[in-house]
């Protein structure tokens, strides 16, 4: 892609960072130095995959499915839509809660060579990088069967590997809107978390199930109000709210953050040695 003297400079520029921040992450971060993200594929679709995640009616408790290599986890995944909508319509009437989205990667688990994809290719340049560090930490560490734990893990190697790239290339008007948009996320995170606390209360109660149901769709709704009223959570999440949020919402939000804090201080407390961390990590999960 690089050799070719039609190469648009966009793509090029894009082509080139994926490379640099490919190189940084096995040099400086200790993620593996390995044969993905070295090529390219267009694809003919807006996203990688559709995942679709589902829980009860009244639980925040996701469904899990199970397979082969990744053990069980809390989503499904297609790579067509139209399937992926069609199985969670299944699901929906099946009384449960359904949420399908789509996804600009995944990764293999190292069991192939990963590719960069057209579906992320064009984000900004922070989030094309954020992106790489997750998707490679995946094929750092992964348990089966534990999602919470995989996507916070890789969430949470993502936040640190970028906070250390942007400081090594010395672009600081770079690194404070990504340490804005760390502030804009945690005040999302506090609003959802607390009203999934508020959720889980009401599930736990001794209400009729009918009163139940209406309480939630009141929990919510007070939810969204409170995101429109600009208590501290920025518009660009205005598309996460403005949908009919239910149970699976809420558990996608949980599997990818609940426990990024206790993650992010094993790095701390190995004072920012990335090989003794994993292997800090590692120990974490055994004594859990």
């Amino acid at each position: 892609m690089l050799a070719r003297g039609d190469l648009d400079a966009t793509t090029r520029s894009a082509l080139e960072t994926v490379l640099e921040a490919r190189l940084f992450a096995s040099e400086e971060l200790a993620l593996p130095d390995n044969r993905s993200y070295r090529s390219y594929v267009e694809l003919d679709r807006p996203y990688a995959v559709w995942n679709v995640t589902a829980a009860p009616r009244l639980s925040l408790e996701p469904k899990r499915w199970c397979f082969l290599f990744a053990g069980c986890v809390s989503y499904r995944g297609y790579f067509s839509q139209r399937r992926a909508e069609r199985f969670g319509s299944r699901l929906a009437e099946n009384d449960y809660d359904v949420a399908v989205g789509g996804v600009l990667a995944y990764s293999t688990l190292g069991w192939f060579a990963d590719p960069v994809l057209s579906t992320f290719l064009a984000l900004p340049r922070e989030e094309r990088v954020a992106l790489l560090f997750h998707e490679l930490a995946h094929q750092r560490l992964y348990l089966p069967g534990d999602t919470a734990l995989n996507e916070s893990f890789a969430t949470a190697v993502e936040i640190e590997g970028m906070l250390r790239w942007l400081a090594a290339r010395g672009d600081e008007e770079a690194r404070e809107r990504y340490l804005q948009s760390l502030e804009e996320e945690r005040a999302f995170l506090d609003l959802v978390l607390g009203y999934r606390g508020r959720l889980e209360e009401l599930y736990r109660s001794e209400l009729p199930e009918t009163d139940k149901l209406e309480r939630k769709e009141e929990l919510i709704a007070a939810m969204k109000r409170e995101y429109l009223e600009g208590r501290g959570v920025e518009a660009r999440y205005l598309r996460w709210f403005d949908r009919d949020l239910n149970n699976a919402h809420f558990s996608q939000v949980v599997a990818y953050h609940e426990l990024v804090p206790e993650i992010r201080g094993l790095l701390a407390e190995t004072g920012g040695d990335w090989r003794a961390f994993y292997e800090r990590v590692e120990e974490w999960v055994r004594e859990r």
